[in-house]
């Protein structure tokens, strides 16, 4: 049985659609943008897929709701030239997506005056395995929003929505990186050892990140071979500390890496402790300053050079 005292109030997620589906055909009319990218109804009943739409007789397709986890901020990467070449791109994003969308303009993927960004207001999306018109509620919240505080992208061309007030979830990821943090390091060891052996290399944590958006992965190499690519323990252990090394500093936090992962590896539990770590050495969160290339992009005097051994 459902908690209702711990249950969000979905009648947000309807407002901000029949809100977004105004603003998508006002802004292909206008020719603000030749494309809005969003989500629209999936094939199964209540899920939702990336959508991108040019006619503004489409706006009506275009949803929010629970389902719609997708980062769009993936769409809008050199690496999909494609969806690039359309023109001038409109976008929809939640809290987590505007901070993937920060990163990508201080890397230069993106410029600020190319897009339009529409940003909606989110109370949540469902996480894994969770059917679509469930309850948003405790057990169906995704673990990543339960500590989220970008309920409202900022910086957005129009915002959409007003988050309702949420009840006090069960933290995860805080206790999670809690307990990992407890581990001696033979235990932490131990830990990713395990879980990086389910690794299958089938790398959709790579391709439905924002950015990892290089033409051609280090890890793809043959000549000369960086990483094995073989899913043996050593050539996944290594796959995994490069790709954790690359987002350091960088990653959003909008854990579509975990969420795609088929083995139920908790990447976003190691992205989160290289934040955190960031965070205490160089006073560094991504996604907050446009501009910023990151901790271990630049260089400043001022450093703390103390963990230097």
């Amino acid at each position: 049985m459902t908690n209702t005292a711990h249950t969000i109030d979905t009648a947000l997620y309807d407002a901000v659609t029949d809100a977004l589906r105004a603003e998508a055909k006002k802004v292909l009319e206008s020719g603000t943008a030749a494309a809005v990218i969003g989500w629209q109804a999936g094939r199964r009943r209540g899920s939702a897929v990336p959508a991108i739409v040019t006619d503004p007789a489409d706006a009506e397709k275009l949803i929010f709701s629970p389902s719609c986890v997708n980062n769009l901020a993936l769409y809008l990467t050199k690496a999909k030239k494609e969806v690039r070449e359309k023109g001038t791109l409109a976008v929809v994003a939640k809290g987590c997506d505007m901070k993937a969308l920060a990163g990508l303009m201080g890397e230069n993927q993106l410029k600020r005056d190319d897009i339009y960004i529409i940003g909606v207001a989110c109370a949540g999306v469902y996480g894994p395995a969770v059917q679509g018109n469930a309850p948003l509620d405790d057990s169906t919240l995704a673990r990543k929003c339960r500590e989220c505080a970008a309920e409202l992208p900022e910086g957005a061309d129009v915002s959409l929505g007003t988050v309702p007030r949420r009840p006090a979830f069960t933290p995860h990821e805080a206790a999670e990186l809690a307990r990992l943090e407890a581990m001696t390091p033979a235990e932490r060891w131990a830990f990713w050892k395990e879980h990086f052996s389910r690794c299958i290399r089938c790398y959709a944590c790579r391709q439905v990140c924002p950015f990892c958006y290089c033409e051609q992965c280090l890890c793809d190499r043959n000549r000369p071979q960086a990483v094995e690519t073989t899913p043996r323990p050593a050539g996944n252990m290594a796959w995994h500390m490069v790709r954790a090394m690359h987002l350091a500093g960088r990653c959003a936090g909008c854990a579509e890496c975990e969420r795609a992962c088929p083995m139920d590896i908790p990447l976003n539990l190691l992205n989160r402790k290289m934040a955190k770590e960031l965070k205490e050495l160089y006073g560094h969160e991504a996604g907050f300053q446009a501009k910023e290339k990151g901790p271990l992009a630049e260089y400043r005097e001022d450093d703390d050079q103390s963990f230097i051994k």
